[in-house]
């Protein structure tokens, strides 16, 4: 049960998001800009954009299989060293806002300032790249458009950060 907190010193101080996909809405685009202006309070956040492969209309499995893996080694090639992992996919595990920012925070107090995001782009992550994190999380077990995703998760973060420092954004 989740218990209010008067704002702990220690979370998380760096966090990385590598993203597969550009980003090409304005509205998109805006919402991202805002979550990352209202983070920069809480945190050093670096958004990486990694490019998607192309696939035909219809792909076949062994055309999507070598177009994640594709991404896995531009992801790969891009990731920070030290920290934690965490990859966005569906069968990760769903948590609360408040279960986010305790997670964050147990991070912090572990010993770790960096937490880097993976997120795939419309057919996911490849197998490999799940494998290597610390921690898969499941924004819900609806399906969204893998850059909705990303402001939601930019949005959640925000919110933890929020919870963490006892503000009033998360009510």
């Amino acid at each position: 049960m989740f218990t209010e907190r008067q704002g702990s010193s220690c979370m998380i101080r760096r966090v990385s998001i590598l993203c597969v996909g550009k980003l090409k809405e304005p509205f998109y685009i805006d919402a991202v800009s805002e979550y990352a202006k209202r983070l920069r309070r809480f945190c050093k956040l670096d958004v990486q954009e990694l490019p998607e492969e192309r696939l035909p209309d219809r792909p076949s499995r062994a055309r999507i299989d070598a177009a994640l893996a594709k991404e896995a080694a531009a992801i790969r090639e891009k990731l920070p060293g030290g920290g934690k992992i965490v990859a966005l996919c569906i069968e990760g595990q769903l948590c609360s806002s408040e279960e986010l920012s305790r997670r964050m925070e147990n991070y912090a107090g572990a010993g770790d300032s960096r937490l880097t995001f993976l997120l795939g782009g419309s057919y996911g992550l490849h197998d490999s790249v799940k494998a290597c994190a610390d921690w898969k999380l499941s924004l819900s077990p609806m399906t969204f458009p893998h850059h909705l995703a990303r402001v939601m998760l930019l949005e959640q973060l925000y919110r933890a950060y929020q919870i963490s420092a006892g503000g009033q954004y998360h009510k």
